[in-house]
């Protein structure tokens, strides 16, 4: 196992602003990052963060939130809450995700995330999705950004710890599908689940295997 280096992390971190610097020559100010949780979940919401950083914050091990333990997650989330010049976090329900399909719930919740941000961004990165803040905000849409710019790695590690807070309260809630660890995504454990339970509340209708068993079987007693 390689030994870390702050050294080595300072630099690594300093490169992910690569997309922020270039829109700050550009001469915007505020960049906020966007990203999503849950977007392939069968069940729940999907979270949607929105991250304004300080110029060049340097936060230990900041990375893409499904490189990071759930342990350094947890740390991180509390040092960007603490740090970022502003953030939000918003739940897309599952009745909308059933109601538009889940990527336009998914850009819906983009812009709500940035519109309730308490400081308005001049400029937004997202993670792959190309959305439409409005002609006063600009943006620009980044294939993985969520590895490749600081703001979208914060955003993703805001709407993961978030999301994954509420599958530990469904997990108590729902305890026969194992949302403590699948966190809702269909593993073989939870699909089985599915198959011997019926689907509960928080489920997707839209999504199968939920979908085809709609005016089916329903696990009642945990409605």
């Amino acid at each position: 196992m390689r030994k870390f280096s702050v050294e080595a992390d300072i630099e690594r971190v300093k490169n992910l602003y690569k997309f922020e610097d270039d829109a700050r020559n550009k001469g915007f100010d505020l960049i906020a990052g966007v990203d999503e949780a849950g977007r392939g979940s069968l069940v729940g919401p999907v979270v949607v963060a929105a991250v304004i950083l300080p110029e060049n914050l340097y936060l230990e091990r900041l990375d893409d939130s499904k490189k990071l333990s759930a342990k350094v997650r947890e740390i991180l989330y509390e040092k960007i809450i603490l740090a970022a010049i502003s953030f939000s976090c918003v739940e897309v329900p599952v009745e909308e995700i059933d109601s538009l399909n889940v990527y336009q719930a998914t850009l819906e919740g983009m812009k709500r995330a940035v519109a309730s941000l308490n400081v308005q961004p001049d400029f937004v990165l997202t993670d792959a999705m190309k959305v439409d803040f409005g002609e006063k905000i600009p943006s620009l849409s980044i294939i993985h950004g969520d590895a490749l710019s600081a703001s979208i790695a914060a955003a993703s590690i805001i709407a993961k710890v978030t999301r994954d807070h509420l599958a530990d309260k469904w997990a108590i809630a729902y305890p026969e599908y194992g949302f403590e660890h699948n966190r809702g995504y269909g593993t073989a454990q939870h699909l089985a689940a599915i198959e011997k339970h019926g689907f509960c509340a928080i489920h997707r209708r839209s999504f199968n295997p939920v979908k085809s068993l709609v005016g089916g079987t329903i696990n009642a007693k945990l409605l």
